[in-house]
């Protein structure tokens, strides 16, 4: 009986294996070398949620256990988010404070990715990765890295969800 107790129940290893390939994919250094995007906590931050919401999207097509891996893909980012706080120094008072904003920030790109993700926009996306990832206005910036969300929303389209949840294959990062 103790041993069902303690098990890890199978979404939350597929999620956690999931979190793992976008920890990966959003530190390649592609992104910074050949897209542009800024080597910043704020633009690490928005890769990171990029892809998470890739995946979830992806996920959320896939019934009851796609969502509940999705949810729990999701509370080990914010729980990573905690972690890093913590790591940089934020004293325990400050945490939930930080956090709540952290919070805010996730739910509003998520909100802002997805409409134009799942309208396949690439001059929509363009205009929100810039706003977000490179601070600025300009949808020039953020094309090649909304080309690339499009191509990775297709390319997770295209696989078994066995596939995705043993081990997502990402496109190339190319300009």
């Amino acid at each position: 009986m103790l041993n069902s107790l303690f098990r890890t129940r199978p979404e939350k290893r597929m999620a956690e294996a999931l979190y793992a390939s976008v920890a990966a994919q959003a530190r390649a250094p592609a992104f910074y070398t050949q897209l542009g995007v800024p080597d910043q906590i704020d633009a690490r931050f928005e890769l990171y949620t990029l892809h998470v919401t890739l995946l979830i999207g992806r996920l959320q097509g896939e019934g009851p256990q796609g969502a509940e891996i999705g949810q729990r893909l999701f509370d080990i980012y914010v729980s990573a988010l905690d972690d890093s706080l913590r790591e940089l120094g934020v004293g325990d008072l400050s945490v939930a404070k930080k956090m709540r904003k952290l919070g805010e920030a996730l739910y509003g790109r998520m909100s802002a990715y997805e409409p134009v993700l799942a309208e396949d926009d690439e001059a929509g996306l363009a205009l929100v990765l810039a706003r977000n990832v490179h601070g600025v206005e300009d949808a020039g910036v953020g094309r090649a890295l909304a080309r690339y969300a499009l191509d990775a929303r297709a390319g997770l389209a295209r696989q078994s969800v066995s596939d995705l949840t043993g081990r997502p294959d990402w496109p190339e990062i190319m300009t």
